[in-house]
């Protein structure tokens, strides 16, 4: 697979079908943000087309021309992919697990809980980059589909909870789509700061309808704490799919991309 330009990628945008919501966005904000990266089997008239971005993949096209090699730079990554591509995800990896997923859009109004005293629920700004960086380790995935903080940041798209200059929870857009906002949250241990992601979810809702779109949000059948956090919020399941998740690559010494 040969890496495009985002001219390119503009061009076979038909490859990809419609834009649902959910794991589908990604194509839109590697489009419209220039974050990830697009694959295809080739520059002209692409069979295939991969998009990658924050360990997530998009696969769109005709399975049958791609192989182990292809694939292999979508090790240890979650492939949303028609059924037809299982049957090469399966010879590409040392393995594939199934995981059944769960798409919600916003649909309810939803009363936001009172804010502790003390703490300020706001956009946040360039200037919260490390608050945001000082988050744990195992939290770095939020705004991994920015490039980062800094690009989370500054992207205008985040709301989170803060005391005394701490990030206790921050609600942002993970893939910016035309029609639909997929958002993501994260928050420190314990119940009150759950509640606090209440309140950053209800206020980035309210920025992703002022820019004409409808949120969404995606989390796997079993977790029950994010379905709650979900339905509280007001959102409601409109469909479900299968995600794959990869192993290693079967191609010895494959190269796999940060």
């Amino acid at each position: 697979m040969i890496e495009l330009s985002p001219q390119q990628l503009a061009a076979h945008t038909h490859l990809l079908g419609d834009c649902e919501p959910g794991p589908a966005t990604l194509a839109e904000h590697v489009l419209s943000t220039g974050n990830g990266r697009a694959l295809a089997d080739r520059a002209a008239h692409p069979r295939t087309l991969a998009l990658g971005c924050a360990r997530h993949v998009l696969l769109r096209g005709d399975p049958d021309v791609l192989g182990p090699a292809d694939l292999a730079p979508f090790a240890h990554r979650r492939v949303e992919a028609p059924a037809a591509f299982l049957a090469v995800l399966d010879v590409s990896f040392d393995q594939v697990v199934p995981t059944e997923s769960m798409v919600y859009l916003q649909q309810q109004p939803a009363a936001a809980p009172r804010p502790p005293r003390g703490v300020t629920i706001r956009p946040l700004t360039s200037s919260d980059a490390p608050s945001l960086a000082r988050l744990p380790a195992d939290s770095a995935w939020i705004h991994a589909s920015w490039g980062g903080p800094s690009g989370l940041c500054r992207s205008g798209h985040a709301w989170g909870a803060f005391r005394q200059g701490r990030l206790l929870a921050i609600a942002c857009t993970y893939f910016r789509g035309g029609a639909h906002e997929e958002i993501a949250v994260v928050a420190a241990p314990g119940r009150s700061h759950q509640r606090l992601a209440v309140n950053c979810v209800l206020a980035l809702g309210r920025d992703v309808a002022a820019r004409g779109r409808t949120a969404c949000w995606t989390c796997s059948r079993h977790d029950r704490a994010s379905r709650l956090l979900a339905w509280t919020a007001g959102f409601r399941l409109v469909r479900e799919y299968v995600h794959y998740a990869t192993g290693a690559s079967v191609v010895r010494g494959a190269r796999v991309p940060a």
